[in-house]
């Protein structure tokens, strides 16, 4: 489904860009390097902000995984992202569990722990909705709709928080408390702000001349056609969705570089997961303390020395 969707893009853009190759071409070279440079930094940013969001999630549905392993199973996972969002999720949940089986939870709290973050970017998409408006030529009060379901939404959300009967509502436990939900929102916020920058930046360098309300535009779309079978096309159908009147070359070129971009973000982000899993594990430094005193001897007792014996007190282990 997802290459027959993204072949479909791949054709209505074509179509769309006939007789404007050169021009498309011109735009795709037009970009200065630090510029995709900083672009694919910013999609780092955003997928380690949102993986640090859903470790304060799991953690409250009572896991015990450390940060380190998060992360390196969200670096692999994410690279499904440019296949869909709802794989991409699938992806980071089975490479955890597999990774570290008896330090999450049950794969029905895991798919929960998404929900407060995906809820948290809809609500931010519901209050950002008003810069569609224009673009789409959707009516005014559309924006008013969106933000009172997305309250609603998250209020239910809380109220189901509090259940514990069933392991799919642990994961909706980090918003039973109001340090881990303004945790979550900080998280959530560093990355739709790295998102929005990246795709102002891209937009801008490229000659579109896009506010910044526009680039929160570009970014709602491709939240929302990242959700259909559509794959990597979905940068170049975002950006000409929204702005493709401004002219279709450059937007198009601007949307395959944000593709482009976001790709070598994912790549980066898994060669760290890769690189880090090859560092062999170190014990936590009390194991090691007490591992060294264990192996202590004491002085002046010949050149081999005497061993602490576990009768000694602890003062004596301590001078030791």
């Amino acid at each position: 489904m997802t290459a027959s969707g993204a072949l479909l893009v791949a054709a209505v853009l074509g179509w769309a860009l006939a007789g404007h190759r050169e021009e498309f071409a011109t735009a795709l070279d037009s970009a200065p390097l630090w510029i995709l440079i900083l672009a694919a930094a910013l999609q780092v940013v955003a997928l380690v902000s949102r993986s640090e969001a859903w470790h304060a999630s799991v953690l409250a549905a009572g896991g015990t995984v450390s940060r380190r392993t998060l992360l390196r199973a969200a670096g692999v996972g994410n690279l499904a992202t440019v296949v869909n969002h709802q794989v991409a999720a699938a992806a980071r949940i089975a490479v955890l569990r597999r990774t570290a089986p008896e330090e999450t939870p049950r794969v029905p709290a895991l798919i929960a722990a998404e929900v407060p973050i995906i809820s948290i970017e809809a609500a931010l998409a519901a209050f950002a909705s008003f810069t569609l408006v224009g673009p789409l030529g959707l009516p005014w009060w559309l924006p008013l709709v969106c933000l009172a379901v997305a309250g609603a939404l998250i209020l239910g959300l809380r109220r189901l928080a509090g259940c514990r009967k069933r392991d799919c509502w642990k994961g909706l436990a980090v918003l039973r408390s109001l340090r881990g939900r303004n945790r979550v929102v900080a998280l959530v916020l560093v990355a739709v702000f790295a998102q929005i920058l990246r795709n102002w930046l891209m937009l801008n360098a490229l000659g579109v001349g896009a506010s910044v309300f526009d680039a929160t535009a570009v970014l709602i779309a491709m939240v929302v056609l990242s959700q259909l079978p559509v794959g990597p096309s979905v940068g170049a159908a975002a950006v000409v969705l929204i702005l493709g009147t401004g002219g279709v070359a450059v937007t198009a070129a601007a949307g395959v570089l944000l593709t482009a971009t976001g790709v070598a973000g994912a790549l980066c982000f898994a060669a760290w997961a890769g690189l880090d899993r090859l560092r062999p594990a170190k014990p936590p430094a009390a194991v090691q303390a007490i591992a060294s005193a264990s192996r202590s001897t004491w002085p002046g007792s010949g050149s081999e020395g005497k061993k602490i014996s576990s009768s000694q007190p602890a003062s004596a282990n301590a001078w030791t």
